[in-house]
């Protein structure tokens, strides 16, 4: 059996009975970091007798084929990153896929989440939302991942590294606009747990005052489509922008009401105006 152990993302407090109990009984744990494992065990008054296999982002496919052989040979595994849940943005998920594949039972001991914790913090809609991972490291792809979620209207949640939120919340003001309301939660359940709350405009000056440590999780609020307002006149500038970058007029409509969020009607009867004559 394969067991997804979902570890506290801060306050070792957080550890589940049921969690301390698979610790205790495991033959094979499969750690992020043994260190940072070694010391929840200490924190949490553990002693275990397990073989701590290191897993990793930077070995995971290399380790798959060692871990699925002692899985297939009828041994559980138990399966820890340093925080939270294995797989979300952490190795796992490739591991779990071998192991259905080759027909092992998977559990799951559900526990801490930065996720859904950060959703609740956040004060954000919480009825619908996505979460999108970290966002890329170039700035090219960064600005396009960006661009690509502006019209997303579920609450969207990322993590990002303290020395590159700043980067990416001027990215992200680009894309949703400097009004959108977005949240910071910084070291959560932890001794200088931090949320702050504020427009990205707010969140960008305060990612300026000061030196930022710690794990960070940003939770956006999604788009509304009433508040999408795109004058006619742009619509028209926008279509023969991409007629002069050789599109046709029937892409070019398409192209222009998918990046405004408006209707291709819309975009349609704003070309028919302009062919006309008419002032708009």
């Amino acid at each position: 059996m394969l067991i997804l152990a979902c570890l506290p993302i801060g306050d070792w407090r957080d550890a589940s009975i049921h969690l301390i109990s698979a610790i205790e009984s495991a033959k094979y744990v499969a750690a992020e970091d043994s260190r940072k494992f070694a010391r929840l065990c200490k924190d949490l008054n553990i002693t275990h007798n397990a073989k701590v296999i290191s897993f990793f982002e930077g070995n995971e496919s290399e380790r798959i084929a060692e871990l699925s052989m002692i899985l297939n040979s009828q041994k559980d595994i138990l399966l820890v990153t340093d925080a939270g849940t294995p797989g979300i943005s952490d190795p796992g998920y490739r591991l779990i896929q071998a192991a259905l594949r080759d027909g092992v039972q998977i559990k799951v001991l559900p526990g801490p989440s930065a996720v859904t914790t950060a959703l609740l913090l956040s004060g954000l809609p919480t009825d619908r939302f996505c979460f999108e991972g970290f966002p890329p490291r170039t700035k090219v792809a960064r600005d396009k991942w960006f661009e690509s979620l502006g019209k997303e209207e579920r609450t969207i949640i990322f993590f990002e590294a303290p020395h590159r939120i700043g980067e990416s919340l001027i990215a992200a003001a680009q894309a949703f606009g400097e009004s959108r309301a977005a949240v910071i939660c910084r070291e959560m359940s932890k001794q200088y747990e931090e949320v702050v709350r504020g427009s990205f405009s707010e969140l960008i000056s305060w990612s300026k005052s000061k030196d930022i440590l710690g794990e960070i999780t940003v939770v956006v609020s999604g788009f509304d489509p009433a508040t999408n307002h795109v004058a006619d006149t742009d619509l028209v500038e926008m279509v023969l922008k991409q007629e002069a970058a050789g599109e046709s007029r029937k892409e070019a409509i398409a192209q222009v009401a998918k990046q405004s969020g408006v209707s291709k009607r819309v975009v349609f009867d704003a070309m028919v105006t302009y062919k006309s004559g008419d002032k708009i």
